[in-house]
C-alpha cells in the first residue's frame, strides 16, 4: 500500500496512537486518588469510582459496594472541578483518537495527509494535549468534595490529601 506519510510520519502516526491511546485508558480508569474507607481500599477517577458507600435501608446500615463503576449521573460527580475536568480531559483525549486515527489512515492512503493537513493535525494535537494536561490541574481542585473528605480521614482540602506533620506528609 502506498503512503502518504514520510518515513517521519509513519514514526509520528505511530506515536500519535500509543499516546492517544495511553491518555485514553489513563482517562477512564479510576485510580487518580487512592484511600480507604470503612477499611476497604477506595479509588477515583473524573467520572468512575471504585469501592463506595450505601445506605440499606433495610438494614438501617452503610455498606460498602466493592465494584467500580461511574457515578449515577453527571450530576452526581462530586465537585464542579471534576466535572469540568471530565469534560476538558475527555475532549481532549477525544483530539488526540481523532489525529492518530486519521494519522494511521495515512500510512495506507496515498494522498489523504498534505503538509497543510499535518500541521492542523500538529496544531490539533497540541490542543488535545494542553486540554488534558488543564484536566491533569483541576483534578486536585476537587479533593475538597465531601466524598474524598471521607475517605482521606477527613484531612482533604485543595492540592492537599492530607496534614503535613514535622515534614511528614499523610497521605489518603
Amino acid at each position: 500500500m502506498a503512503s502518504s506519510l514520510t518515513c517521519a510520519g509513519i514514526i509520528w502516526a505511530l506515536l500519535s496512537l500509543l499516546c492517544a491511546a495511553a491518555s485514553c485508558v489513563g482517562f477512564f480508569m479510576p485510580y487518580w486518588l487512592l484511600g480507604s474507607q470503612m477499611d476497604k481500599p477506595v479509588s477515583f477517577g473524573t467520572f468512575r469510582r471504585c469501592s463506595y458507600p450505601v445506605r440499606d435501608e433495610t438494614r438501617q446500615l452503610t455498606i460498602m459496594v466493592e465494584q467500580c463503576g461511574r457515578y449515577a449521573s453527571f450530576q452526581g460527580i462530586p465537585s464542579l472541578e471534576w466535572k469540568i475536568c471530565t469534560i476538558v480531559t475527555g475532549v481532549g483525549c477525544g483530539l488526540l483518537l481523532l489525529v492518530a486515527l486519521t494519522a494511521i489512515m495515512g500510512c495506507c492512503v496515498t494522498e489523504l495527509i498534505s503538509r497543510t493537513i499535518g500541521r492542523v493535525a500538529g496544531g490539533m494535537q497540541f490542543v488535545g494535549g494542553l486540554l488534558i494536561g488543564s484536566g491533569c490541574a483541576l483534578y486536585p481542585l476537587g479533593w475538597d468534595s465531601e466524598e474524598v473528605r471521607q475517605t482521606c480521614s477527613n484531612l482533604s482540602d485543595q492540592f492537599q490529601l492530607g496534614k503535613d506533620y514535622n515534614n511528614v506528609f499523610i497521605n489518603c
